[in-house]
């Protein structure tokens, strides 16, 4: 069975076996809608990067085409509905990079398998743009890098358009032995699309609730311990956490220097 068959048999919100312990819930809150009665028909469900791919070479969709679909769906479900909190800014230049892209394809100048792909970045990964890094914490509202992250940059070299900075457990969950998991002074408390009030777990709380709810198909978040795995636990995704030391850690706010990696 696959992952969308799974939510349609259980249904996003009736699911109602406890969530794991290892990471703490938020504090109940009741959903904004009535979503008992959800039909999820969105263009994009479920589609992996390569499914994407070939939408573009076949040009049924134009990564611009991809990338506004993936914005309008944010604000329908993230920003409004069920709202998620996944996302905690959108890149003002997101259209501008994914026109950039097509331009690139009709000139017969492909990168890559991410090619037009948008990507979600977690917020405590450094983006030399409009956006700001700011590991949640309102006491960093307002800075901005001023250059990428090494992975931003193989991003952006790869064709990625970079559509956003995702929510996150604050300092990625370095702050507190009581914090909630998923929830940011800057972007509130991050939700598993699943079930509403159970932990999305973090600290890539938004990375994996966005990709579980087809925010985008594939977010980047940072791993100290089980901060890539858990998300991707609970809200029903594949994480890896890489080799510490395989992917540079240059432009990602840390917490351990033996143990802090990037990963899909």
């Amino acid at each position: 069975m696959n992952r969308r068959s799974f939510v349609k048999a259980s249904s996003v919100l009736s699911v109602s076996a406890s969530a794991l312990t290892a990471c703490s819930s938020p504090k109940s809150e009741s959903p904004t809608n009535d979503t008992s009665s959800f039909a999820d028909e969105f263009a994009l469900n479920e589609l992996t990067i390569s499914d994407l791919q070939k939408k573009m070479q076949s040009g049924d969709y134009t990564s611009e085409a991809i990338t506004q679909l993936y914005l309008d769906r944010i604000q329908a479900i993230d920003k409004k509905g069920p709202r998620l909190n996944a996302v905690i800014e959108l890149n003002p230049d997101a259209l501008t990079i994914a026109k950039t892209m097509d331009q690139e394809r009709k000139d017969s100048k492909l990168r890559g398998p991410m090619h037009g792909i948008p990507v979600l970045i977690k917020d405590n990964i450094d983006t030399g743009d409009q956006m700001m890094t700011t590991a949640g914490a309102l006491a960093l509202e307002g800075h901005k890098a001023t250059k990428d992250a090494f992975i931003v940059t193989q991003l952006r070299k790869a064709g990625a358009v970079i559509l956003g900075k995702t929510n996150l457990s604050e300092w990625a969950n370095f702050r507190s032995t009581r914090s909630s998991s998923g929830w940011s002074s800057r972007g509130g408390q991050t939700r598993n699309p699943y079930v509403l009030d159970r932990s999305p777990c973090g600290s890539s709380s938004g990375s994996g609730s966005a990709a579980s709810a087809n925010l985008c198909a594939v977010a980047v978040g940072t791993e100290t311990d089980g901060s890539i795995i858990a998300p991707s636990s609970f809200c029903g995704l594949v994480g890896l956490k890489p080799t510490v030391g395989l992917v540079s850690r240059s432009g990602i706010i840390p917490i351990s220097q033996t143990q802090d990696t990037a990963g899909p």
